[in-house]
């Protein structure tokens, strides 16, 4: 068949081990794009590829960072990054009347009841 083909027998066994290597190798894109979309799946769409393949090698796959993206690209899976809380403490842009400073820094009763205070202190969440 070589000879009608006008092919070399290595090169007839080159092709056929290729064949069978390109199969193996869908075979695994397939079984880890499986596992990357469990991963995205149960993180609720929070994890982009840095985390996902972290996840991986924890699981035994030898897996780059940049395949993990180039597969979770071509799925359409990109990971929702939230931003960081911030704490708005004044709102100095608003249209109500500004209420006037009766004490004028001067903190002295002479009697109970006569000046009230309070202080609001603000604090990050960690």
């Amino acid at each position: 068949m070589c000879d009608v083909l006008e092919v070399s027998r290595s090169g007839y066994y080159k092709w056929c081990k290729e064949k069978t290597r390109d199969k193996d190798h869908l075979k695994r894109r397939q079984a880890l794009l499986s596992r990357i979309s469990w991963h995205f799946a149960d993180n609720k769409g929070r994890y982009g590829s840095p985390k996902i393949t972290t996840l991986l090698r924890a699981e035994g796959w030898t897996v780059s960072e940049r395949l993990v993206g180039l597969l979770m690209r071509e799925n359409h899976m990109r990971a929702c990054v939230s931003k960081k809380f911030r704490v708005m403490t004044t709102d100095s842009n608003h249209n109500s009347p500004i209420a006037p400073n009766v004490l004028n820094q001067n903190f002295k009763a002479t009697a109970p009841n006569q000046v009230w205070m309070t202080d609001i202190t603000y604090s990050t969440p960690s």
